[in-house]
């Protein structure tokens, strides 16, 4: 029987990725000065090598462009646990604040995900809860200084949050700085997990190329991120199912996926949960659980429950 020339081609396409990234891989090593050390991290046509010192401070990073791409689809959950209840809105008050966390509690979401002006109040009233407190950090802009983020991360896990979502340097990452934005996410991914904290790094995929998505992932992956997410919700646009299932492909299977900004309907979140997401990030949370046309009373406005 002739060989199937498509698998035929589709194996020399393999092996061909796993013997450049080897190749790759070999040229780092050969290169990395004395007392450094450098990973690599490929997918989407792209590697990004980033090196640290002793201390874990990043020294170096850079991206180039090879073939090669990482896979792989989480399965999905229970919906809820995905969710983070948001609420970020600067003018939001301390009373549709509890009214989130009651809502969080509930419904059973992943966490709530306010600002950090908030997060000793949700902690207080979370206490004793599965649901987390999840704040944002450098947000929404992204462009406070490394170690503005690092300390404002400490802050708030000093307050009582356990998840952190960061903005990344959007300018820093446009302008090929590659450096500063793996400087700016390792400050943030080492203070949090020093306390046992999780980061998910926001790209603001609104504002990149294909090629800056990918780079901005490939980084946030080296950095030991947890997870990689869409949107601030404060851009020009939000979460994609094509940007999701690109971010997929780029942090493989190992890193999560959060999907936000302009999910609205449970609808909508499937389909991202299909693409690859892990976490939903929605101010809509409640309306998606229940796959209503329309909430009941929500945290945006909504009576207090008693008790909060």
């Amino acid at each position: 029987m002739p060989p199937d020339m498509k698998s035929v081609e589709t194996l020399v396409e393999l092996i061909t990725r796993e013997v450049l990234v080897a190749m790759a891989e070999q040229a780092m090593l050969e290169t990395t000065p004395p007392g450094q050390q450098c990973k690599l991290q490929c997918a989407e046509g792209l590697c990004v090598t980033t090196c640290m010192d002793r201390v874990g401070e990043v020294v170096s990073a850079g991206a180039e462009r090879l073939t090669y791409t990482l896979g792989g689809l989480p399965p999905s959950e229970n919906l809820a646990y995905m969710i983070d209840h948001t609420l970020l809105k600067p003018d939001a008050t301390p009373d549709q604040i509890a009214q989130l966390c009651f809502e969080a509690r509930k419904y059973k979401f992943a966490s709530v995900c306010i600002n950090p002006t908030n997060v000793k109040l949700c902690a207080e009233l979370l206490r004793d809860s599965p649901v987390k407190v999840c704040s944002v950090v450098g947000f929404p802009l992204g462009a406070t200084p490394p170690d503005v983020k690092a300390f404002e991360t400490q802050v708030a896990i000093t307050n009582g949050a356990t998840e952190i979502d960061m903005v990344i340097n959007i300018g820093a990452l446009k302008g090929k700085d590659e450096k500063l934005v793996a400087r700016d996410i390792r400050g943030v991914v080492k203070t949090a997990h020093a306390a046992g904290a999780l980061v998910k790094v926001i790209i603001e995929a609104a504002l990149l190329t294909d090629e800056e998505k990918v780079i901005a992932c490939l980084l946030a992956k080296e950095a030991e991120a947890d997870y990689v997410k869409t949107s601030t919700g404060f851009a020009s646009g939000g979460a994609t199912i094509d940007d999701v299932a690109l971010m997929r492909r780029v942090v493989g299977p190992d890193v999560g996926v959060k999907a936000a900004g302009g999910i609205r309907t449970r609808e909508d979140a499937e389909k991202m949960v299909k693409a690859g997401a892990t976490r939903i990030g929605a101010s809509a949370s409640v309306k998606i659980v229940q796959g209503a046309a329309q909430a009941p009373a929500s945290a945006q406005g909504a009576p207090v429950a008693k008790g909060y």
